[in-house]
């Protein structure tokens, strides 16, 4: 992280489906991390993370990933990234390569085709890691204008931001607190509930989109039973699993569930006072229209 008189500043890896699918994460991560003094350089020359590859080409995915870490290496600055997956590749790949010095030279003997080479001088982090680490939850309190209180939503960490614990390390995959602190941060009520820990389903449904849908609806039915008015998400495949499909799980399994999924950029900017337009509200296919009423948001 490179930071000058009291400046935090990180390169942003969007990686490959933010951008396309779920580009409210992006908007609304941009603008909550200008209020709180990030500045977020861009990273034009990033490629895929690897994950993809991996276990294809397991020497495919150490390559992709290997080149990220070195473009960041050129420009000094640390990387945040939104996509737990895209994290996890990039931070698992860094760890390998510093710890390894024969897999080190092996890759770095590929990298020299295109002029670079791995030297260890970076770090990966989340954005929740950032914000958590780096920003603090008492700078965050202080820039809280408009206190959610009253509001009560549910959280999914996904997967990939917590494990392997080896590699991500920045908390406990079997009892997580960042996200739910950060939730409490902005006033409104984080409420536990049955499964919180269970996986979406998004990584099987390129084999049988049946297994994650099911998957899905079953959280969603244990988050409506505690009355949670929404669910908050760090992660694209996630939220895709949750807005996107809540529609279509509905129409597959005769249910009901109206549960808006938000990104926590998006649920942190209506704390820190920012319209619902200026965090891309308008892309969420469950709309969260009484929520946002109840925040005195008239006609979101």
């Amino acid at each position: 992280m490179a930071e000058t008189q009291g400046e935090i500043k990180y390169l942003i890896f969007l990686g490959c489906a933010i951008p396309y699918r779920v580009s409210a994460y992006e908007l609304s991560t941009r603008k909550v991390m200008e209020k709180l003094g990030v500045k977020l350089e861009e990273m034009p020359e990033f490629n895929c993370c690897g994950v993809p590859m991996d276990p294809i080409s397991h020497e495919m995915m150490l390559l992709l990933a290997a080149r990220n870490l070195c473009m960041a290496e050129r420009k000094g600055l640390n990387i945040m990234a939104l996509c737990p997956g895209c994290t996890g590749a990039l931070k698992k790949v860094n760890t390998m390569l510093k710890n390894d010095k024969n897999l080190r030279e092996e890759i770095n003997k590929h990298l020299k085709e295109d002029g670079l080479e791995f030297k260890g001088t970076i770090d990966v982090k989340h954005l929740i890691q950032v914000l958590n680490e780096d920003v603090g939850l008492e700078k965050i309190k202080t820039l809280v204008k408009k206190p959610l209180k009253g509001i009560k939503v549910a959280e999914h960490n996904g997967c990939h931001v917590l494990r392997p614990k080896e590699y991500m390390g920045f908390d406990d995959p079997e009892d997580p607190k960042i996200l739910k602190t950060l939730i409490e941060v902005t006033g409104a009520e984080c409420l536990d509930y049955m499964d919180e820990s269970q996986c979406c389903g998004a990584p099987v449904a390129g084999v049988n989109d049946r297994i994650p849908l099911q998957l899905t609806k079953e959280k969603l039915a244990h988050i409506r039973d505690v009355g949670a008015q929404a669910l908050i998400t760090i992660c694209p495949f996630c939220h895709m699993m949750f807005d996107t499909n809540q529609i279509r799980i509905e129409r597959m399994f005769n249910e009901k569930f109206g549960i808006p999924t938000l990104h926590y950029p998006q649920l942190l900017g209506l704390a820190l006072g920012m319209p619902p337009e200026e965090l891309g509200f308008r892309e969420l296919r469950v709309k969260p229209t009484e929520l946002l009423k109840q925040l005195g948001f008239q006609g979101s």
